[in-house]
């Protein structure tokens, strides 16, 4: 259970950071990634921060439920695949820079998935 709980936590955290990054500095990360497309930065940023309320609050929960961090692990895996293709089809032509700080996060997201999975699986058997 304490293993889960930390990983909820720092997914949390680290989805609210990027959050607020990407809300502050919307029109930095827009330029840096070669777009002009700045709403879809605060966009992102906004949903982040809302995921992170939600994974927050989950983490917080005691007992968690089982249900709930599935549905978490499901958007941290839809937030991979979705990276991995706007990547490798560069569905908005970013730059290589852009490029691979979506791919950092996506691994990144991916190793949280992987380790909420773990927890769960646990906190199952417990």
């Amino acid at each position: 259970m304490k293993f889960l709980k930390n990983v909820m936590l720092v997914n949390a955290i680290s989805s609210g950071a990027t959050g607020l990054i990407l809300l502050v500095f919307a029109s930095f990360v827009a330029d840096l990634f070669g777009t002009s497309a700045i709403i879809a930065v605060e966009g992102t940023g906004l949903f982040l921060l809302c995921f992170a309320a939600l994974v927050l609050f989950e983490g917080l929960k005691n007992p968690m439920r089982p249900a709930w961090v599935n549905l978490i692990i499901i958007l941290d895996i839809a937030w991979v695949v979705i990276s991995v293709l706007v990547i490798v089809l560069q569905l908005f032509h970013l730059t290589l820079i852009g490029d691979a700080l979506i791919g950092a996060v996506a691994l990144w997201v991916a190793a949280m998935a992987y380790l909420q999975s773990r927890g769960l699986k646990q906190l199952s058997v417990a």
